[in-house]
């Protein structure tokens, strides 16, 4: 691995991402195409990331631009429609993708508390817009409100955390940040708003923003710092869980918590998934463990028999082990949000999450 070999920095133009799965038979399309790959190899890269580990746990988090062969996702799939295992490969950027910026001039802040200051500032505007009165409960108009400060102010935010050379990818980046925190109109939430965030981290990982050896931070830091956002954005407001399936979906509102938390458990000596519907044992442990705060969190917003407001979470508490309840997730997570229409028709595509086919 000499410098020799990495591609020569190219000029990479962004694009305003746009919905391309407009009917259902555009769904072979998002299956085929180079966003499904990435986006997918993304998500089980942070799932291996976090696996066994705790949410209070001591990692490292990179500067960005260390040194040149900065390394990042790069996200191959095969065997994509055969069902059968999913291999992706983490390469140096540059072996395997045309680099559109030059690495060595990378600034030397760390993304991860930018981001988590991003988030911070959403927060912030939760407690300067409150619910007004109004006379249906659910689907508080204040949202809007907020709303439309994070539409006319996302991509200086976004800016704040891209470096200046990149200022270009902001637009594009952006977009995903705000379909990420619900739709204005419904005043609804749900996965694939959810979907868009992963999305947004997928693009800074892409641009060299984050690397590869940030994998807990991203999930621990700042996919946590969200969650607590959109849980307060749920609250606040009252917003409608979208396109929910009741009492037969996993919950209202999330699904990859679900996916990562139980990666964190994978193996622990002694929380089982029988334990996490005993109400002592997520109460002395969901500060460590994605998975009990996501339970905790319904267990607050939900009255009545655990088996009855949250079934399917009920049956997966039966399964013998984490790692079957993670492999299982991952399965449920393709079948009942990324194969659904009404959850991907609202996906968009740029130059960061293309619709092309994947090119091997």
């Amino acid at each position: 691995g000499t410098s020799e070999e990495v591609a020569p920095p190219l000029q990479q133009s962004f694009m305003i991402p746009k919905k391309e799965i407009n009917m259902v038979s555009d769904m072979a399309k998002w299956k085929r195409s180079q966003a499904y790959a990435d986006y997918m190899g993304f998500i089980l890269t942070l799932n291996e990331g976090v696996r066994g580990k705790k949410l209070t746990c001591e990692y490292k988090v990179s500067e960005v631009g260390e040194e040149f062969g900065c390394t990042c996702w790069a996200l191959y799939w095969t065997d994509l429609l055969r069902g059968g295992r999913f291999s992706w490969l983490l390469c140096i950027l540059g072996k395997r993708w045309h680099i559109p910026f030059p690495l060595a001039i990378l600034g030397k802040d760390d993304p991860i508390e930018k981001l988590v200051a991003l988030l911070n500032t959403l927060d912030r505007w939760i407690d300067e817009t409150p619910p007004v009165d109004q006379p249906s409960r659910f689907g508080n108009k204040a949202f809007r409100t907020w709303y439309a400060k994070l539409d006319q102010e996302a991509e200086k935010l976004v800016a704040t955390v891209i470096p200046k050379h990149l200022a270009d990818a902001a637009p594009e980046v952006a977009v995903y940040l705000k379909e990420s925190v619900g739709n204005s109109t419904r005043i609804d939430y749900g996965t694939g708003h959810e979907a868009a965030f992963a999305a947004f981290l997928c693009c800074l990982c892409k641009i060299g923003v984050l690397r590869v050896d940030d994998q807990m931070a991203i999930v621990f830091k700042v996919f946590n710092r969200y969650l607590e956002v959109m849980r307060k954005l749920q609250k606040t407001y009252r917003m409608e869980p979208a396109g929910s399936q009741g009492v037969w979906g996993l919950d209202d509102f999330q699904f990859l918590p679900f996916i990562w938390g139980s990666s964190q458990l994978i193996d622990h000596p002694n929380l089982e998934p029988r334990h996490f519907v005993d109400e002592r044992v997520v109460n002395e442990n969901h500060k460590d463990f994605m998975f009990l705060e996501c339970i905790l969190f319904i267990t607050e917003m939900k009255t009545g028999p655990f088996a009855e407001h949250s079934n399917q979470l009920w049956n997966i508490s039966a399964v013998p082990s984490w790692s079957k309840v993670n492999q299982g997730l991952i399965r449920m997570y393709k079948a009942e949000c990324l194969e659904k229409f009404p959850v991907i028709q609202h996906f968009k595509f740029g130059s960061l999450l293309p619709i092309q086919p994947v090119t091997s």
